[in-house]
């Protein structure tokens, strides 16, 4: 009897136990509900193929859909000084960094790399939402200068894809005055008649939307991304007045004259290529200036 028990039915019963289907290989879609196999998903760059709301993309995967062939080079940044006002909240300032460098894979919010975008050399930075809401710290500002720097270096564009918070508030006023630094690399770009591009992606808040994230020669955002300086309970009640629906979106920032284009993901990388050859000069495939400006093809400014 105890052999039946113990060896008879337990192989029994894994022949008819079913296999669990693991958590992550469906993803339902925020906007309308569509449930969305994890390849296809990414395939579409995480853009929904029932109703095209675009869910935040990583990292990699943008870098990838935008370089030829998804091939660049990491620019290194300069090391900062880590908790320099030895800040503590329900958790030390060092260990919330750590935490966020184990799950993420990476140093800081923003990422500065270099390569071929539809042949032209350009510099492109990445302001990531994933790594403690994309707040502007230090090392976030050292990383955007050092993207100017290398556009200089260079001579090719710069891009910046934005998605934060706003300033990281446990570094304080070190934190706040990333944003003049910034802008003022922003400003040495523009006298040296090199493109700065900026594409606000979801969400694009705070002292980062109210500095250098509206400074670009280009304001380029994806469908529907978050736009705004401060909550819109706070806006509500400082002033006390009911606000309109969607105040803080995209196509109403574009409506308002706040962004030159709306452009889809899909899009993105031709738009961005044809932008970066009117205003350099570039023929496609080569960095040699040419005589004539190519016309954009399509009504991009229109939203695309």
């Amino acid at each position: 009897m105890n052999w039946i028990n113990n060896v008879v039915r337990p192989k029994i019963q894994r022949v008819f136990q079913k296999k669990e289907t693991p958590d992550n290989l469906w993803h339902k879609c925020s906007a309308c509900g569509e449930m969305i196999f994890h390849r296809d998903l990414d395939a579409a760059l995480r853009v929904c193929p029932s109703c095209d709301h675009h869910m935040r993309l990583g990292t990699k995967e943008r870098l990838a859909s935008l370089y030829d062939g998804g091939e660049y080079q990491t620019v290194a940044i300069d090391a900062v000084q880590v908790d320099p006002l030895k800040f503590r909240d329900q958790k030390r300032y060092p260990d919330r960094l750590k935490e966020a460098r184990t799950r993420t894979g990476r140093d800081d919010s923003v990422s500065v790399t270099f390569g071929a975008l539809d042949g032209v050399e350009t510099v492109i930075a990445i302001q990531d939402f994933d790594f403690m809401g994309g707040s502007l710290g230090m090392a976030a500002g050292e990383a955007l200068i050092k993207g100017a720097e290398v556009a200089l270096e260079k001579n090719c564009a710069y891009i910046l894809f934005t998605a934060a918070g706003g300033a990281r508030m446990q570094e304080g006023i070190l934190a706040l005055m990333q944003m003049p630094r910034v802008t003022v690399a922003v400003q040495i770009l523009r006298e040296s008649g090199l493109p700065f591009i900026v594409v606000l992606c979801d969400p694009t808040t705070g002292g980062v939307l109210a500095s250098y994230a509206m400074l670009g020669d280009i304001q380029i955002s994806e469908p529907g991304s978050l736009i705004g300086f401060s909550g819109r309970r706070v806006i509500e009640q400082t002033i006390r007045e009911k606000l309109p629906d969607g105040f803080q979106s995209a196509e109403f920032a574009y409506d308002h004259g706040m962004l030159d284009m709306i452009v889809h993901r899909h899009k993105m990388k031709e738009t961005l290529s044809r932008l970066i050859r009117l205003l350099t000069h570039r023929n496609r495939y080569s960095n040699e200036p040419q005589t004539t400006l190519p016309a954009l093809n399509d009504k991009t400014s229109a939203r695309g």
